[in-house]
């Protein structure tokens, strides 16, 4: 059985049935063959990281996509919008309010390409140099708890991630 479709026998349905009906008094929800998903268990991994990372650095407000579309500035300034977006997996319906937000909070320029009137080209303020400067440290600590939680299996568990995202992106 693939813990899908498996039907618990009647009276394990009871068992399961007042177990549930504890678990939910105590606060908790069985998730029953949804705990089994491997993107069910990568999106609560994510988000449970991301909220510590937002925790530890104090910024509350940071948004996914921030600190990723920041450091890839830094390392391609004159970037166009379309190749960040392609960089950090954002469609233009989320890349768009991304750096809007940055560039309102005045850590992101944006500049008439000098080969392509059409679009514009990005790179980060002074201030947004020094705002991640302070977000690498904190993301270099995060990087740190992540690793002892992993352990030696950090080459393979990021092999894997990879993979995910080269077979199905």
């Amino acid at each position: 059985m693939d813990g899908i479709s498996a039907r618990p026998a009647r009276r394990d349905a009871r068992a399961a049935t007042g177990a549930a009906a504890a678990k939910s008094r105590a606060g908790e929800v069985e998730l029953g063959a949804l705990k089994h998903f491997v993107g069910f268990n990568l999106r609560l991994a994510q988000d449970v990281s991301f909220r510590a990372f937002a925790r530890d650095t104090g910024q509350h407000g940071l948004r996914p996509g921030r600190f990723a579309a920041m450091m890839v500035l830094r390392d391609n300034p004159g970037i166009t919008q379309s190749a960040l977006g392609r960089a950090i997996a954002r469609d233009k319906s989320t890349i768009s309010p991304l750096l809007h937000d940055l560039q309102k909070r005045g850590l992101v320029r944006r500049a008439p390409s000098p080969s392509d009137r059409r679009s514009v080209t990005l790179s980060l303020t002074p201030a947004g140099e020094a705002a991640l400067r302070e977000l690498i440290g904190h993301a270099r600590r995060h990087d740190d708890k992540l690793d002892a939680i992993v352990g030696a299996g950090k080459a393979e568990f990021l092999r894997l991630l990879r993979k995910i995202t080269d077979e199905l992106g």
